[in-house]
């Protein structure tokens, strides 16, 4: 798990120091979970997962697996979300240099976690209309903040 956080950092060209800042933790904390090092907390691999744009799934060994169905159009959401439209989640996403669009999902990841550097005043009415939508849609009604 470590080497896939380290492999995908390093395919987003960030730094260790950026990574961990967006994680929440130290550099050190970093490189210990990118060295795989069981002492570290469940938080802070998952913190980390996140920061670098990966989610971490669970399966049922004891279940068969069915192939996943085709994802479906999420109605009233983008299905990619431009950053140069939403100066507050483009603020958000500093640390992703390079990248000009965003899944919905990692929008409202990227909202939730990030929610106390924004000012909702500051918010125009595509992106309060944006938000929404996320939550509406992928965040079972309720903001994560």
């Amino acid at each position: 798990m470590g080497a896939q956080i380290r492999t995908r950092r390093e395919q987003l060209k960030v730094s260790a120091t950026t990574a961990a800042e967006a994680a929440g933790m130290s550099r050190v904390t970093l490189h210990r979970i990118e060295r795989g090092e069981p002492s570290v907390t469940m938080g802070a691999y998952l913190s980390a997962i996140a920061a670098v744009g990966l989610a971490l799934g669970l399966s049922d060994p004891l279940t068969p697996q069915s192939p996943a169905p085709p994802p479906t159009p999420t109605t009233g959401l983008p299905a990619r979300v431009r950053l140069a439209d939403y100066p507050q989640l483009k603020r958000l996403a500093w640390q992703r240099q390079g990248l000009a669009e965003l899944g919905p999902a990692e929008a409202l990841n990227l909202y939730e976690r990030n929610w106390r550097h924004i000012d909702p005043a500051s918010l125009g009415p595509a992106e309060r209309e944006l938000v929404q939508a996320l939550v509406d849609k992928l965040g079972g009604g309720r903001l994560l903040v």
